[in-house]
């Protein structure tokens, strides 16, 4: 298990978490737990409740979509936002394809993290746009 202060510096290497100074950084490597998961390890299933907001340490993920692989996630990607925003069910199975290690925010504490952390928010939408322009380029 990695320390806080080690885990603020891994955060500060992330884009998503790039805006943040340092104290923040610390603030927030306290709010996250850590997760492991072994290589196929369904951490979300689609179509069930959402659990968390995951952000990956070490290893990938595969997004599947109806028993279809759409992406891969590696180290500094994220999960798990859009079920717990839209108050929804999962729309994919993430699944480990190594053994991976994640840091876990409870659903219910996200909205709170993300206000008092409007950076890391824009960072998300940034990503999600990207996301989903991606998505309508592989649609085409």
């Amino acid at each position: 298990m990695a320390s806080r202060g080690e885990i603020a510096d891994t955060l500060a290497g992330f884009t998503l978490f790039g805006d943040l100074s340092a104290p923040q950084l610390q603030a927030v490597a306290h709010r996250l737990e850590e997760a492991w998961f072994p290589e196929g390890e369904r951490i979300l299933r689609q179509g069930l409740s959402g659990s968390g907001f995951y952000v990956i340490l070490e290893g990938e993920c595969a997004v599947v979509v109806d028993g279809e692989r759409r992406a891969t996630l590696g180290r500094g990607d994220f999960f798990g936002e859009v079920s717990i925003l839209l108050g929804g069910p999962p729309v994919a199975d993430v699944v480990a394809l190594h053994p991976t290690r994640c840091l876990v925010l409870a659903g219910p504490q996200v909205e709170a993290f993300l206000v008092d952390h409007p950076r890391v928010m824009f960072r998300m939408l940034q990503a999600q746009a990207r996301r989903l322009r991606d998505a309508n380029r592989w649609r085409s």
